[in-house]
């Protein structure tokens, strides 16, 4: 498992991932706010399946 995740789409996706679980228990509180779990996954492990499959890569190269 290469990483794949630049750091500055890691930095986004950790963003995007706290704020959408921050909705689970604050504002309407519904469970679409667990779709957080993806992006604050794929920004913690530097891995995106999707990226993957697409061939992309947004790591700088050595």
């Amino acid at each position: 498992m290469n990483a794949n995740v630049g750091n500055a789409d890691r930095i986004l996706r950790i963003v995007a991932g706290i704020i959408l679980i921050s909705l689970v228990f604050v504002g309407p509180k519904t469970v679409w706010g667990w779709v957080g779990l993806v992006p604050l996954f794929t920004g913690l492990f530097r891995w995106c399946p999707a990226y993957t499959l697409f061939g992309l890569n947004t790591c700088k190269k050595p």
